[in-house]
């Protein structure tokens, strides 16, 4: 199958592909001052942060959801990171089953906003607080405006957004990380957690399994992608929301195959095993979720499909009209 994406060719979806989301989802837009992409993490060619940041609205029960695209990423040969225990011609075959290249793939980084009657909550930060803050002023919101902060594990495309030049970008939060994963990266010697999360130490909370931030915000284990990585159990009313930030980080390579490694999952077992049982609840329970790197914007249902699951975008089932 010829799919015409080359890495050149993606590497221009990846600078346009902002441009194009924004006029799909109908959610609106604001043009972001460029500015210059802080360092990133992983391999591949980095794009600097989109002109235009797109974000899509959401109800859920009484809570309004909002998935913000800070910014995407080009990945050359995705068979290094996905499916290590895959052979070529298995990765390849499922990549032409679903009309994708296997030589490269796109990469988006979706932190989500929830708002309550009280609190705007900011689940991960995205690369850089330039791509974040676009996003953010997009859904007519500042930085100023993040009552709460969460991060669900500490990789660079999770915590990137926290710090500007050594200022905190969220003056005015409260953080919220799991207690696992901080006393792991608070001894690991990692430059990014030292830069970007260390120096907000006395402002976090410290989070286990089934602690709340907000009621109706509930901490999930879903370890395995880093040792103490956090997923989220939204509920308002009947309606509920999950947000599996990288348990599964590609829409078909992860869902359809959740027993293939990933690169990046540092227990790759424990990692499996994570993906499985949290798969299985969301699908046997046919709620949403939000995945930080399913494709913008980011939300969709879980269809069984033999040992593994189709993702299944939302359309209008949650369609909430801008104010």
């Amino acid at each position: 199958m010829n799919t015409k994406l080359t890495r050149r060719t993606a590497l221009f979806a990846s600078a346009v592909t902002p441009f194009a989301a924004a006029g799909l989802v109908g959610a609106g837009a604001a043009v972001a001052q460029q500015t210059q992409n802080a360092p990133q993490t992983g391999d591949g060619p980095q794009t600097p942060p989109p002109a235009v940041a797109p974000y899509r609205r959401y109800a859920i029960g009484e809570m309004t959801v909002t998935t913000l695209l800070a910014g995407t990423k080009a990945l050359p040969e995705p068979h290094g990171t996905f499916g290590l225990n895959a052979s070529d011609g298995e990765f390849t075959a499922l990549s032409e089953e679903n009309f994708l290249p296997s030589d490269v793939a796109l990469n988006g980084f979706t932190p989500v906003m929830v708002e309550t009657d009280d609190a705007v909550v900011l689940f991960d930060t995205g690369l850089d607080a330039a791509g974040i803050t676009a996003a953010l002023e997009a859904a007519g919101k500042s930085p100023d405006d993040i009552t709460h902060v969460v991060i669900t594990h500490m990789h660079g495309d999770h915590i990137g957004g926290l710090m500007a030049d050594g200022t905190p970008t969220f003056s005015n939060a409260a953080y919220f990380t799991g207690r696992v994963e901080w006393d792991h990266w608070s001894s690991a010697g990692n430059e990014g957690f030292d830069t970007k999360v260390r120096p907000l130490e006395q402002k976090f909370t410290f989070l286990k399994g089934d602690d709340e931030v907000l009621p109706g915000i509930r901490a999930v284990e879903a370890f395995g992608h880093t040792p103490g990585m956090l997923a989220f159990w939204l509920s308002s009313g009947d309606a509920q929301l999950a947000l599996t930030a990288d348990t599964a980080n590609h829409y078909v390579w992860s869902l359809q195959r959740p027993e293939w490694e990933v690169r990046f999952d540092m227990d790759k077992q424990a990692a499996i095993e994570t993906r499985k049982k949290i798969l299985k609840q969301i699908a046997q329970a046919k709620i949403p979720f939000i995945g930080y790197h399913m494709p913008f914007p980011g939300i969709g249902f879980l269809q069984t499909k033999d040992e593994g699951y189709r993702f299944v975008p939302a359309s209008y089932q949650f369609d909430l009209k801008d104010a």
